[in-house]
């Protein structure tokens, strides 16, 4: 049986100036002190530091939504596959330029 962690956690909110200071500091109180920590640029939230061994609570690993068979899965990694094969355009542009005449 999994049990989710429901522990109430504080979570500290730095800005991504301070993160890359202190970076290894950061992932200590993380890993060792479980802590969570928000990154924001410009008071907008970036990214979220939290501890590797925590539960993945994702909706996505939920069970029991769709059956296995679902032609969900099979739209999803038709999507996926097709992802594999897109170049983005910036990419285009970057390769397109450094090409010799």
């Amino acid at each position: 049986m999994i049990k989710l962690r429901r522990k109430a956690m504080i979570e500290e909110t730095i800005n991504i100036a301070k993160a890359k200071k202190h970076f290894s500091e950061l992932l200590g109180q993380v890993a060792f002190g479980k802590k969570h920590i928000l990154i924001t640029k410009r008071g907008k939230p970036m990214a979220r530091l939290v501890p590797a061994d925590e539960i993945d609570t994702h909706l996505g690993n939920a069970k029991g939504w769709l059956e296995d068979d679902d032609p969900f899965f099979d739209a999803i990694d038709e999507i996926v596959e097709d992802r594999g094969k897109h170049s983005p355009r910036v990419l285009k542009e970057i390769f397109s330029d450094n090409v010799p005449a």
